[in-house]
């Protein structure tokens, strides 16, 4: 248990640090874009073109797998160790959501507001994820891909990766447009007797030329079945 405790402690201490040094660095050039899913949500919202955001998650995925590459090199390992850490189930998957959701949320708010404590924002975000959720926060596609390659603390198994980056797309759906919940917050609301309901609807819209337009808004409705498991 204690030896445990220690690995998530210096993989936190060491992924914040590194976060506040990357984007320092980084944005001034790039924006700093280590995550597909930040990539994908700010082209969405037209702050990046989409052309950008496909190479950036390309760029992001190979990025990730050279990093795993790149410390075994450093420590004598293998190059490529597929990992055996299981990391299944919906607790694993729930927890992603939330990680991913609340970074992504993080980013968007404080770039609006003071975009020069972006960095100490992520990097605080993520160090205290690491510990309350019961997935060490993984939050990025990019990275789960690249850590079923390492059979070590910090690895996950092939296996799971679909679980994780499920659950990361999901939730930068829901922090872009609310009109989408990652599968594991739906299967937690099944579980506990509601039934989900997905809508549609069409609200009229008035243009600042005068004329009018709908615009169709998408969103969910939780239906109490029976009685509840509570």
């Amino acid at each position: 248990g204690g030896n445990v405790a220690v690995a998530l402690l210096a993989n936190a201490v060491a992924t914040g640090a590194a976060l506040v040094a990357l984007i320092l660095t980084f944005g001034p050039l790039s924006g700093a874009h280590f995550n597909p899913v930040v990539s994908i949500v700010a082209a969405s919202r037209r702050a990046l073109p989409w052309r950008d955001a496909g190479a950036y998650v390309a760029a992001q995925i190979a990025g990730a797998f050279i990093g795993v590459v790149c410390a075994h090199a450093m420590f004598r390992e293998s190059l490529v160790s597929w990992s055996q850490h299981e990391r299944s189930g919906m607790a694993q998957g729930l927890s992603e959501a939330v990680a991913t959701f609340g970074l992504v949320l993080v980013i968007l708010v404080v770039a609006k507001r003071r975009a020069d404590a972006v960095p100490w924002a992520v990097a605080a975000y993520i160090t205290s994820a690491y510990w309350f959720t019961s997935s060490t926060s993984f939050a990025n596609p990019a990275v789960t891909l690249a850590r079923a390659a390492t059979n070590t603390f910090a690895g996950i198994r092939p296996v799971d990766v679909p679980l994780y980056d499920a659950n990361h797309v999901g939730a930068g759906a829901l922090v872009h447009d609310g009109s989408m919940l990652p599968p594991a917050v739906l299967d937690a609301l099944r579980q506990r007797g509601f039934r989900v309901q997905r809508y549609q609807q069409f609200l009229p819209l008035e243009l600042e030329n005068g004329r009018r337009a709908v615009v169709p808004v998408e969103g969910y409705q939780f239906v109490p079945v029976g009685n509840r498991p509570y």
